[in-house]
């Protein structure tokens, strides 16, 4: 039998002060790529975006050598997207005492990244060999429904 090991880490920023749809055309970038061409690219790229998704891709690279031990040229995005968090509404003071509604938005990223040398499942029956899983089946009967012997839904109005 084989048991899934976890081969996935992530790291999560919140409340960051930008527009989701700012930071979602540099993800769009990065997505799929491995660890050490993904730094390149967003050292290279000229987005004001770019800076706090360096920093969660780095902190997900730590995570996964700090708790899976993994190195860090096996690392690959497998999956990063960004949320749209609160919009943070301000007050601008126009002529004659009126006021003017800012709205400031703020995101949600996420980064997960999969170590590719590890093997996703363990194999357990080594472990457990006497165990042997029970499969029940399930016995269906055709039955044969006929719409027209049942008085015939057109004679209802």
């Amino acid at each position: 039998m084989l048991n899934k090991r976890t081969t996935e880490v992530y790291a999560l920023g919140q409340h960051i002060s930008m527009s989701a749809h700012k930071a979602r055309r540099v993800i769009d970038q990065i997505r799929g790529r491995s660890y050490e061409e993904t730094l390149i690219i967003l050292e290279l790229m000229p987005y004001r975006a770019c800076y706090p998704i360096f920093k969660l891709v780095y902190s997900a690279a730590a995570n996964a050598s700090f708790n899976m031990g993994s190195n860090e040229t096996n690392l690959v995005i497998s999956k990063a997207e960004v949320n749209e968090g609160t919009t943070v509404k301000r007050l601008k003071p126009r002529a004659r005492g009126r006021s003017f509604a800012i709205q400031k938005p703020t995101c949600h990223i996420t980064i997960v990244m999969k170590d590719i040398s590890l093997d996703e499942y363990i194999d357990t029956d080594s472990i457990r060999w006497s165990q042997k899983p029970k499969c029940k089946k399930k016995h269906t009967t055709m039955s044969y429904y006929d719409m027209y012997s049942n008085g015939g839904t057109w004679d209802k109005k």
